[in-house]
């Protein structure tokens, strides 16, 4: 015997999850300044690496904006962005520092992903 569905249950969650939806889309738009800053502090930092000339004040920043980063991607569906930022800020954090290849393509990668979820959204850095 079918089993009657409940589509009053079914609307109401669609609904729900259409603005859970809406609301992350509207933080995601709300820090994307933020996040696109962090990743440039990760560029800057792979940069100075590459150059020699990356500071204490410079490598503390970047494991800084490595760890927020972390502790946000995951929520905007970019779990793999979490991964590379804690790569990263381990590297940073650890008085290991990593080679300038390294730091630079785990940047470009946080910085590809970032990009490509926000779609072009605002101006980029």
């Amino acid at each position: 015997m079918p089993v009657a569905v409940d589509s009053s249950n079914e609307r109401e969650n669609t609904d729900k999850a259409a603005a859970i939806s809406a609301a992350i889309e509207h933080m995601w738009v709300r820090f994307l300044p933020q996040t696109r800053a962090r990743v440039q502090i990760l560029e800057s930092a792979a940069l100075a690496l590459e150059r020699g000339t990356l500071t204490p004040d410079e490598c503390e920043a970047a494991a800084g904006a490595a760890h927020k980063l972390a502790g946000t991607l995951g929520t905007f569906n970019l779990a793999r962005g979490t991964v590379v930022a804690r790569e990263l800020e381990q590297l940073y954090g650890s008085g290991k520092l990593p080679s300038p290849e390294i730091a630079a393509q785990l940047a470009s990668e946080l910085r590809e992903m970032i990009e490509g979820r926000s779609g072009g959204q605002g101006n980029r850095i």
